[in-house]
């Protein structure tokens, strides 16, 4: 077989490269796949060249190149794994674009620095930065693997049976190549021969992976791992150990003097890590030893406690049916060890697919009549039940394993009729459930129920007050419309009768002018409210700005007073623009509530450590229930005219300012409104005005 190898790794390496790509052949992961394989048989063509085995003199002139295929390797694979079976992949992508070019960029830069051998060495040397650059190799491989397992434990049942194979296969081939890196970090040399040992990982990986291939393809597959960076990483914990064991036995290996038996007392360990992973991921392993545990030991097979508690969290934050749906199926499906999982709701007669832990692609609708399962008060076995719409869930739920068992349907009820349905598919190995397994599923099934109720209900709610913010906002829409409309229809009425009279093109001019401006004005308005606030802050003294304000109203006041207290203020890094707003609509609002006499006075002051702003009227005030409810809230108004938006907008900005606004006010009593914003520590105070 070694003779065998040359051709046989890079034919397999590129065979299942090819197949991913002919798979997905719209995948960007998939040919991202093909790239690491091929750069995999490059790699191993090129190290079968450099020979030195048994202490024959290398062919230094292969090394450097084998050397710098190695390097590009970790970068491309670090791309797949941030890509592949991710729905949220370019979101990766772009988080991790930097440590993406610096995986490329420093081997390469490494690697030009590393001296380069001489023909007749039997191995190479490595100084410092050369084993700076194994150590760069090293920990990009534990970050694709990291990746990579990240990717795996997000999958549960069919998912992660679809991808298992994919992920043991290049466990193994990057587990392999860790060992190489481990002996030339141990050793400060590298072997030739370890090449051989490379080129024996890569068969067995591409032939895991080919396996893979044949039973699920490449798979299609959306998981939405978390964006932690580590997030309890069993790659890194074990891989941890190794190299904290490695080291140690490196150290006895010195003491002893039995260097030659070393390396292969750490490959026979990496083998036992790897062999103990595959045993910790396998479904089948871990439901075998929950079984034999609580048979010999006389423990419950499963902690109801630990699900339910693990159910509840992941539901009680699902706003929308399908993600709950989802959600609880891959709860099921972990503790369960059930492949298949696909949630039903049931709303006007038909049977809907929310979500499933079995496929991606749309589940075809099922007639059903809510009253056929009455007599189902309890999760049932689908393949016993006999009736018509027994056939139809059985065609869209459909056994993938003879192994599987028998399909268990879970009713989802609440309020004391049914929702929706659960259908359990393909469990590990075909295990019966138990009595306690059925009850805690029943349980499940009526907690999910009244879930699923509560999100139609809540999804009624919201699009009635959606509804009812439509009317609202259409109310002020069509009140100040009609008037411009009415302006403009009287212009156009007489525009034939008066079209040659100069002073009536004048007025017409001004009118259609006044209308357009009105229009604009409440697009600009309700333009806003889609808007993030984005303060442009500059130093500023707010009792300046208050004078500049008020000079600029004064004339539209309508011999209304305006009463000045404006004590001097330090300088203060503000948004000059929209404090001006603040103040303009303070003072107008004010004038519009006065329909008698009396004064507007407008004050600033300062309240320890805060700059402060008052602006009181004598007008006729407001109710507390209105202040409470209406006031600072959109499209609430007491003027025939706007759209009771300006408050809002005020409140928004003094709050962007990190500020607080408070009103005091009673009907008949007029109205008092106080700004209090903060003042920075390093602040000055600006001299007196």
């Amino acid at each position: 077989m070694i003779s065998t190898l040359p051709w046989l790794v890079p034919a397999l390496c590129l065979l299942c490269g090819l197949g991913a790509v002919v798979a997905r052949p719209s995948a960007l992961a998939g040919w991202l796949f093909l790239a690491g394989m091929g750069l995999l048989a490059l790699s191993s063509v090129l190290e079968s060249r450099i020979g030195g085995a048994n202490g024959l003199p290398i062919a230094s002139g292969w090394i450097f190149p084998a050397m710098f295929v190695r390097s590009l390797v970790p970068g491309v694979w670090m791309a797949f794994s941030l890509t592949y079976a991710r729905g949220n992949g370019r979101e990766f992508l772009l988080r991790w674009k930097w440590v993406l070019v610096a995986s490329i960029a420093l081997p390469i830069a490494l690697l030009i620095s590393i001296p380069r051998p001489e023909n007749g060495e039997v191995g190479v040397r490595f100084l410092a930065l050369g084993k700076l650059w194994v150590v760069t190799l090293l920990l990009l491989s534990l970050t694709v693997l990291a990746n990579l397992e990240k990717t795996f434990r997000a999958s549960v049942g069919m998912a992660r049976w679809r991808i298992k194979y994919l992920f043991l296969g290049l466990a193994l081939i990057f587990g392999v190549r860790i060992y190489a890196l481990s002996q030339v970090l141990l050793f400060s040399t590298y072997d030739p021969a370890l090449a051989r040992l490379g080129a024996i990982g890569l068969v067995l990986g591409c032939l895991i992976i080919a396996f893979g291939q044949t039973r699920s393809g490449f798979a299609d597959i959306d998981l939405y791992p978390s964006r932690a960076v580590l997030q309890g990483s069993l790659t890194v914990i074990l891989a941890g150990g190794y190299f904290v064991v490695v080291g140690l036995f490196a150290q006895a290996v010195k003491l002893i003097g039995g260097v030659t038996e070393f390396p292969v007392q750490a490959l026979i360990l990496l083998v036992a890590i790897i062999g103990l992973t595959v045993l910790l991921l396998s479904d089948r392993f871990r439901s075998g030893l929950q079984r034999f545990v609580s048979r010999h030991f006389r423990r419950a097979e499963h902690d109801f406690r630990k699900i339910w508690t693990e159910f509840t969290h992941r539901t009680s934050g699902a706003l929308d049916a399908p993600t709950l749906a989802t959600n609880a199926g891959e709860v099921i499906s972990e503790y369960f060890h059930v492949l298949g999982v696909t949630v039903f709701q049931l709303a006007d007669g038909e049977l809907t697919a929310l979500g499933s832990t079995e496929r991606k692609q749309e589940i075809a609708a099922l007639a059903m009549d809510p009253d056929s399962l009455d007599s189902f008060s309890r999760p049932f076995d689908l393949e016993k039940a006999e009736a018509g719409w027994a056939d139809g869930l059985r065609e869209r739920c459909p056994r993938k394993f003879g192994h599987g068992g028998n399909r268990m349907v879970v009713p989802l009820a609440a309020a004391d009729r049914l929702v929706g349905l659960a259908v359990l598919t393909d469990r590990v190995n075909g295990v019966p459930y138990s009595h306690e397994e059925i009850d805690l599923l029943s349980c499940i099934g009526d907690q999910l129920g009244a879930a699923l109720l509560n999100c139609s209900l809540n999804e009624k709610i919201l699009q009635a007050r959606e509804l009812e913010a439509f009317q609202t906002l259409s109310t002020f829409f069509v009140h100040d419309l009609k008037n411009a409309a009415n302006g403009l229809s009287l212009t156009l009425q007489n525009l034939p009768i008066h079209f040659d009279d100069p002073e009536f093109r004048a007025d017409a001019i001004r009118s259609v002018g006044r209308a357009v401006e009105r229009i604009n004005e409440m697009i600009l308005k309700l333009g806003r409210l889609r808007q993030e606030l984005e303060l442009r802050r500059e130093p500023c003294r707010l009792d300046v700005l208050c004078g500049s304000v008020l000079d600029d109203l004064e004339p539209e006041m309508q011999d209304r007073p305006l009463a000045r207290e404006l004590e001097p203020l330090p300088e203060v890094p503000l948004d000059r623009e929209a404090l001006r707003s603040v103040v303009t609509n303070l003072v107008v609002n004010a004038r519009e509530a006065m329909t008698g006499p009396g004064a507007i006075t407008v004050g600033t002051f300062r309240d320890d450590g805060r700059i402060g702003l008052r602006v009181t009227d004598e007008g006729s005030g407001m109710s507390a229930d209105f202040i409470r409810m209406r006031l600072f809230r959109p499209f609430h108004s007491t003027k025939t005219k706007g759209l009771g938006i300006g408050m809002f907008q005020c409140k928004k900005i003094v709050e962007a300012h990190g500020g607080i606004i408070s009103v005091e006010s009673s009907p008949g009593s007029g109205t008092r409104f106080t700004i209090l914003l903060p003042i920075p520590a390093d602040a000055r105070i600006s001299p007196t005005l």
